[in-house]
């Protein structure tokens, strides 16, 4: 094994680092909610159900984002569902992961567990099988004072004041072949569209993350995130990148360089970027949010999701 040495100057400062960059995902799938973060049978558990064992955990990690709740999951998945008295909620299939959803996790709970953490809450929204109006919906739950509809139904449930949330994503890897409700760019464009004009008009201080290519591999990356960028124009703040690496050839030098793969990854997303600013002659820009990256471990079996087969 070759080695290196890396000096740091700590006093050459290249800019400012986002303090967001140090965020979290937290999706329904395998035990990362059930069992992971909420498990009201287990020993550790607190009145609320969570696990204070693993929350210890994450404390020193210091996220200071967490997005929720998914992830493929978020396109089957209807927030609805997870509001209101527990006893209420309806167990539904999750098709994205193959499992059964109780939905005994929902906003409010990952509200007060983002409070209880010092996380932002980044909300996903479902642009797969959901609406443009149910996503403007989830807004008016979310953000208005009570006097509405949906802001009233969130004081019934326990939450008087808004919830605040400020980041949202247009979906999910709307770009991916086995996405639930996958569409061709200029149709997600279309549908993106849509959401954000009523989720802004609803709350003009959100910032919107657009679904960009998440994977490098597939035939539409760039060319995706360029029709979406063009369409959507400026209701979009951040359009979002993925990348998840694993050592599949068993090649460790390959496999520790594959970081300057990623580097030149978010300079081309960048320079899509650029590109259109200047091609709508906008003074708006949209920026990049890394918002799902990791190693990989093992094959991509669906038997290994739940973590079981490694601890």
């Amino acid at each position: 094994m070759k080695e290196t040495t890396i000096t740091l100057h700590t006093d050459f400062q290249i800019g400012e680092v986002d303090p967001r960059i140090f965020g979290g995902f937290l999706e329904h799938m395998g035990r990362a909610v059930y069992e992971g973060v909420y498990d009201p049978e287990c020993a550790h558990a607190d009145e609320d159900g969570f696990r204070t064992d693993v929350l210890n955990a994450l404390e020193p990690l210091q996220y200071t984002v967490m997005r929720y709740p998914g992830g493929n999951f978020v396109s089957g998945y209807h927030w609805q569902n997870g509001i209101g008295p527990r006893d209420k909620r309806p167990t539904m299939q999750d098709l994205a992961w193959q499992s059964t959803e109780p939905n005994q996790i929902g906003t409010d709970e990952y509200i007060q567990l983002c409070r209880r953490m010092n996380w932002t809450p980044m909300l996903t929204v479902n642009l797969g099988t959901g609406t443009p109006e149910e996503a403007r919906n989830w807004v008016e739950y979310c953000n208005s004072p009570t006097g509405t509809y949906y802001a009233d139904m969130r004081a019934t449930n326990g939450s008087e004041n808004p919830h605040d949330v400020k980041l949202w994503c247009l979906g999910n890897e709307m770009d991916g072949p086995w996405q639930l409700g996958h569409v061709p760019a200029d149709r997600y464009a279309i549908r993106a569209q849509q959401a954000a004009k009523m989720m802004k008009d609803t709350d003009p201080s959100l910032e919107l993350v657009a679904c960009g290519s998440c994977a490098i591999e597939l035939p539409t990356y760039l060319e995706w995130d360029r029709q979406v960028l063009e369409y959507i124009g400026d209701y979009a703040d951040y359009i979002s990148l993925h990348r998840y690496v694993g050592n599949t050839a068993n090649d460790t030098p390959d496999y520790l360089a594959v970081t300057n793969s990623i580097d030149q990854q978010i300079e081309e997303m960048d320079a899509v970027c650029r590109y259109v600013q200047g091609k709508n002659r906008s003074s708006k820009r949209a920026y990049l949010c890394f918002d799902e990256w990791n190693v990989w471990y093992r094959a991509r079996q669906q038997e290994h999701m739940d973590g079981k087969g490694k601890f």
